[in-house]
């Protein structure tokens, strides 16, 4: 007699109930209308805060998915890949595979579990090419690289699950699209495909299911968004330095209050001390060793240019308890289940809550469990920022990701890959393609343009073969020369940045990776310090630097490109919202306002602190030149670009050329003349009108459009980055690609490549809509401008940000230290 549906599915729950008694745990609400979702073949997005137990909601299901599918498994277990698991980082993969494990393992299946990333050995590659694991734990680019391979349809044929895990991490990312464009393919060639996203911290939560499942999909109409409801508890308690710095500046890293941290480390059996840089991370781990050798053996270092096998061992022994600290970066932002963690230290503005709500999960990583996280300003006022985090957190402020539209550099990749492979018909994939929210709307001549260029490589090159890597078939798109396939596949990802460089003993022994723009400026012999050693530099062969240990002082650290950081939209309101306090009563404002209070009367003795109808203007000079500052508050890529908007507008009055210095809270506009400040305020130069126009005028838009064309040369594979060990260096790159913008601009500026690098300037790099929207906010502020004696504590940190270029960093400390005596007096 047959089992009914209901049945066999209550029978199916019971065996996950008791799984999770014998664990002496209680699965949530959460977690048992996941596994009803999908054993009822619905698609979904998860929403859930850190370390509530969402990889247990989605592995459970697809374990319960394979017994309901094949009673009798003990005797008869079929091969082949059933599920996938897509993580944005590869550190995660191991916590995973452990997760899946565990399951499979105590429900007495023979499932086997596989990891595919950049860290696989070529040993089990080719052993997953021919045994596939039945559950399989991969990167977006891993998943990419399969699809590049022959007979891909035939390998994800039966399979009936993908994960993709932080979500909110991959969308509004160029990931994100590529991540799109696979799902896309996968489900039409495994027609029993579900699709589950996992997302910890996101606001557009059913905008990001759409971006999943496809805008109008029927995977759309069947699915649900599924919300954990378990309120996390978040303590934020600041470290307020005992003597207030009234005039801030940026340049130590927050390393003056290293000794109020020792104490929360001593207390705790683990700390995690979260930086913002890969460089301020190395920085701090050296700064603490020095000051308390003691912690030798009992600290390390986690980021993700480390070693494979330093990083998975410093997660190992944070889990044994083996560590009582670790210096890290976002490298451990992410669902790495640390239960020992008690305590989390945030070291200097995190620049968005979504960062911040992560990084204080870590702590307390259980359900119910309190999160405590300790926020260390690197001046004082962050402690603004503080303020604004804590009001996040009571309020539980979430911020929305938003999701990147017509990434034609990204589906080039996509569709030279489905080439590489078994190729494609464009009849075929043209319908997968506009059923993704990136290219829902893409035109049919856009589409015809997309193919000519892999087929020509654009109609300003058609003479030139190395741009032609598809060879149309019997109406089949295919890459038949070997060394173009092979080229793709090295390739494959949409992450771009100055080359890495190896770092390695030179008696064997890899410690890590640095990007060649570092080991460009050293000579041998050179020392610095890198994964918490440090190294005397001794040469560079075939991409490797080879180095020795060294017992010699070092002052100089790698730093790494991407290392600024910039306000999130939310939190540039909720940094303005907690500064506005600073004008209430004393009992209406929150201890890190409180604290500033001499900060702020010294600022309002020159000045004044702005109310939220104000908008601050102020103007003094100094033997460096006339100084003229402004305040949105906005987060420093909205600040550049309305600096330079107002530098252009202004010289169109009067011929004046200024220098720039910004950061999140202001810019400054320094020149060798005064401004007449009166006339920039008669004439509305802060108007959204001729905006775009403006800014392109202002802004040399054409170079910083030719910096992101780079990027796109790469990924569209236009540019070659070079062979392992043998890359190709950044100015070559940079030479290779500028090239090409040069005759693109002069011969071809329909190009969608090319305007595909103005867009993405002017969409991401300028954030021009938050430009507007600050615009306009200011044009409904009462102007408040103060012609200032000498300079003040709000425009302190950015003057001396605008000095950072001229100076060393010790003549800059020095001239800093005798500008505060001046101004004290």
């Amino acid at each position: 007699m047959a089992i009914s549906k209901t049945k066999q599915d209550k029978e199916l729950y019971t065996i996950a109930e008791n799984w999770f008694r014998k664990q002496q745990w209680k699965p949530f609400p959460f977690q048992t209308k996941a596994w009803k979702a999908f054993l009822e073949g619905k698609h979904g997005l998860l929403n859930a805060p850190t370390g509530s137990g969402k990889t247990y909601a989605l592995w459970f299901p697809i374990v319960l998915q394979y017994l309901k599918d094949n009673p009798d498994y003990q005797k008869k277990h079929p091969k082949g890949l059933k599920a996938v698991w897509i993580t944005p980082l590869r550190a995660l993969s191991l916590e995973i595979k452990q997760s899946a494990e565990r399951v499979i393992r105590d429900l007495g299946t023979p499932l086997t579990v596989g990891i595919r990333s950049g860290d696989t050995s070529v040993k089990e590659r080719a052993k997953q090419k021919k045994d596939m694991p039945d559950l399989l734990i991969t990167t977006p680019e891993s998943l990419q690289l399969l699809l590049a391979s022959k007979g891909y349809d035939k390998q994800f044929r039966n399979c009936s699950a993908i994960v993709v895990d932080e979500w909110h991490e991959l969308l509004g990312t160029k990931r994100g699209v590529q991540m799109e464009l696979g799902l896309s393919r996968l489900k039409t060639v495994a027609p029993r495909l579900r699709i589950w996203g996992i997302s910890a911290t996101i606001g557009n939560l059913e905008q990001a299911r759409e971006v999943l499942l496809g805008p109008g999909s029927e995977a759309l109409r069947n699915s649900v968004l599924i919300r954990a409801n378990i309120p996390k508890k978040i303590r934020v308690q600041s470290i307020i330095p005992e003597k207030m710095d009234n005039f801030p500046w940026r340049g130590h890293l927050g390393l003056h209050l290293m000794e109020d941290v020792m104490p929360i480390i001593d207390r705790s059996r683990t700390t995690l001390l979260f930086t913002n840089t890969r460089g301020q991370c190395e920085i701090w781990y050296q700064r603490l060793l020095e000051k308390h050798p003691e912690l030798a053996g009992l600290m390390a270092m986690h980021h993700g240019s480390i070693g494979k096998e330093t990083r998975i061992w410093v997660e190992e022994a944070i889990r044994d308890e083996r560590l009582k600290a670790v210096v890290c970066t976002s490298s451990l932002d992410l669902g790495v289940d640390f239960a020992p963690v008690e305590t989390v230290v945030q070291i200097g503005g995190p620049k968005g809550v979504a960062r911040f709500m992560q990084r204080a999960g870590r702590s307390g990583h259980r359900p119910g469990q309190e999160s405590v996280i300790y926020f260390l300003p690197t001046h004082a006022l962050e402690l603004v920022e503080a303020s604004a985090l804590k009001a996040a957190v009571t309020t539980q402020t979430v911020e929305d990701r938003l999701p990147f539209l017509y990434s034609f550099d990204v589906l080039l990749q996509y569709l030279t890959t489905l080439a590489v492979s078994d190729g494609f018909k464009p009849a075929e994939i043209f319908p997968e393609i506009r059923s993704t929210f990136c290219f829902q709307d893409l035109p049919e001549e856009q589409w015809q343009w997309l193919l000519n260029f892999l087929v020509m490589g654009s109609q300003s090159l058609q003479s030139y073969d190395e741009y032609k890597k598809v060879e149309v078939e019997d109406g089949v798109f295919k890459v038949t020369n070997r060394g173009v396939a092979m080229r793709h596949r090295l390739q494959i990802g949409t992450i771009v940045g100055d080359a890495q460089i190896s770092v390695k003993y030179q008696k064997g022994g890899y410690i890590g990776t640095i990007e060649e723009s570092f080991i460009s400026k050293l000579t041998p012999g050179d020392v610095f310090t890198f994964a918490g050693r440090t190294l005397e530099f001794i040469r560079v062969k075939e991409m490797q630097a080879m180095v020795r240990n060294s017992n010699a002082k070092s002052t100089k650290t790698p730093s790494w490109m991407g290392g600024r950081l910039t306000l999130t939209s939310q939190m540039s309101e909720l940094l303005r919202e907690a500064l506005y306090t600073a004008g209430e009563p004393a009992e209406q404002q929150s201890e890190e306002i409180r604290a500033l209070e001499s900060l702020f009367k010294r600022q309002r003795k020159e000045s004044i602190v702005p109310k939220p109808s104000e908008f601050l203007i102020e103007t003094f000079k100094t033997r460096d030149g006339y100084h003229h500052l402004f305040y949105p508050f906005e987060g420093r890529f909205v600040h550049e670009a309305m600096g330079s908007l107002l530098s252009y507008r202004i010289s169109l009055l009067s011929p004046i050329t200024f220098s720039l210095a910004f950061n999140d809270y202001g810019f400054e506009l320094l020149s060798d003349q005064p401004v007449d400040m009166q006339q920039v305020l008669d004439n509305d130069l802060f108007t959204t009108e001729y905006m775009h126009e403006d800014l392109q005028n202002s802004l040399n838009s054409t170079e910083m459009a030719r910096r992101k064309f780079r990027d796109i040369a790469v990924i569209s594979g236009m540019v070659f980055t070079g062979y392992p060990n043998k890359g190709i260096k950044m100015k070559h790159l940079q030479s290779n690609s500028q090239l090409l913008f040069d005759v693109f601009r002069d011969y071809e500026p329909d190009n969608l490549l090319f305007q595909q690098a103005f867009r993405e300037t002017f969409e991401h790099q300028l954030e021009e809509g938050r430009l507007r929207m600050a615009l306009e906010r200011i044009a409904g502020q009462r102007v408040v401008w103060k012609d200032c004696k000498q300079p003040t504590p709000l425009s302190f940190p950015i003057i001396t940000d605008g000095l950072r270029e001229k100076l060393s960093s010790e003549k800059l400390a020095d001239r800093i230290q005798r500008m505060i005596a001046k101004l004290q007096k």
